[in-house]
């Protein structure tokens, strides 16, 4: 997926509704920016500090936090708010504490540190307790995304997101308290370990928010499948680095078509395709082609649709092929450097065809505010808004995805993915426009 890096605050034309009275001599910088928007006239926003709401205290588990980076993107409008439906929005969290695994020449972890107030600790745990004995925070942040770490032999990349989420499980099991986390992209590289991280969630009962900013991003249209669609067919055309990206494919396609008649019923078999063969099977037909292109209609890609000019212009081609156990077949068209961005489009019973494209822009990264959204709203409730179930399966397709890749692109059953699970009425995405 693009990374862009989010504004800083807003310019005063945002926070400046009106004369501002008193000082910020014993005011953070966030107080500041929060009562500043209070004291303003006509600047009242909802979650604000200074409401009749209780602030949470919130901790940050970060591989790394700079400028391009995911945690720059979560972390920072946990921090400095964000804009929502033309207003601005101020979480009605106080981070804390922090743990920073790697510290890039572009590091922001202690400048954000010494700006907004929090402390950084040596472990997880220290973070977790912000030095004392008990649990210090309200809700965890995990964001295990970007930085200097190894690939493995079949082009994963090794990311400790189960390894911090194991210290985060063991901290709440030496208190004798748990409280919501989300955990940024998939779960991890392998199936036995995401697997654990959810049944963990599960015993100690603790909410868990997890995936793709794809799934709650503006959508144009703004479609909105019903439950207990009758989907024929489904696929998702996109582009970006391979496994990162093809992680942001299966989440928007399985937000879409886990609202099927009779629910998530788990995948049967994956097979990758990739290099030459892309175009030699896309001749063949081995899946909907009038799909494929009515999801790159929707793109904002100017190319022309004809093969040639994709063959042109793709660079290492990737199809990959999904059979859900129900007998529903998905296809994954991944076509880097032809298409900037995820479009979806779906075979109704009747054989309407229904499409949209999942808006990520460029200039703002602002897919980012519909994502901490959700998670502000999943760590306010104390309940998931999102079926984290979607980002289990997710993950347990892309890394059987890799394996097929790694295997010379087999065709590979996969019986582990026997997961079912009913979709929310609402889904939860941002509905209108960026600046509605």
């Amino acid at each position: 997926m693009r990374l862009q890096a989010i504004s800083e605050p807003a310019s005063s034309n945002h926070l400046a509704c009106g004369k501002i009275q008193g000082g910020i001599s014993a005011l953070s910088r966030r107080s500041f920016l929060v009562d500043a928007l209070l004291a303003a006239t006509g600047c009242i926003f909802a979650g604000a500090s200074g409401s009749q709401q209780t602030t949470k205290k919130l901790g940050a588990v970060v591989t790394i936090y700079s400028a391009r980076s995911h945690a720059r993107n979560i972390v920072d409008r946990f921090l400095m708010g964000y804009e929502m439906h033309g207003r601005r929005h101020m979480p009605n969290f106080n981070l804390i504490a922090m743990y920073c695994d790697q510290v890039s020449p572009d590091d922001l972890s202690r400048s954000r540190a010494q700006e907004f107030g929090f402390k950084i600790y040596p472990s997880i745990p220290q973070s977790l307790k912000a030095g004392t004995a008990k649990l210090a925070v309200d809700a965890v942040l995990l964001v295990g995304e970007h930085g200097d770490y190894p690939n493995n032999a079949m082009g994963q990349k090794l990311y400790p997101r189960y390894n911090f989420f194991s210290q985060i499980v063991g901290t709440f099991r030496e208190v004798s308290r748990s409280v919501p986390v989300f955990s940024d992209k998939h779960l991890s590289v392998e199936w036995k370990e995401a697997k654990q991280m959810f049944d963990w969630s599960r015993d100690l009962k603790f909410p868990l928010a997890a995936g793709s900013s794809l799934p709650l991003t503006w959508r144009q249209p703004s479609l909105e499948l019903p439950l207990e669609v009758e989907i024929e067919e489904a696929l998702v055309a996109g582009a970006g680095s391979i496994e990162s990206s093809w992680f942001h494919d299966l989440e928007a396609l399985q937000c879409m078509v886990e609202r099927r008649k009779g629910g998530e019923t788990g995948v049967k078999a994956v097979h990758c395709i990739g290099g030459p063969a892309v175009w030699e099977a896309m001749q063949g037909k081995l899946w909907a082609l009038e799909l494929q292109e009515a999801a790159i209609a929707r793109s904002q890609t100017t190319e022309s649709r004809n093969l040639e000019t994709m063959k042109r212009r793709t660079r290492d081609p990737h199809v990959m092929l999904l059979e859900y156990k129900d007998g529903l077949r998905a296809t994954l068209v991944h076509l880097n450097d032809y298409l900037p961005d995820w479009n979806f489009a779906g075979r109704l019973k009747g054989g309407e065809i229904v499409s949209c494209t999942f808006r990520t822009p460029e200039d703002t990264a602002n897919n980012f505010n519909c994502l901490v959204a959700s998670i502000e709203k999943t760590f306010s409730t104390g309940k998931e808004t999102v079926p984290v179930e979607r980002t289990l399966l997710t993950t347990g397709i892309l890394a059987r995805l890799m394996e097929s890749r790694y295997r010379g692109y087999q065709r590979l059953e996969t019986p582990e993915l026997d997961l079912s699970y009913k979709a929310p009425a609402d889904s939860g995405f941002c509905k209108g426009t960026e600046a509605g």
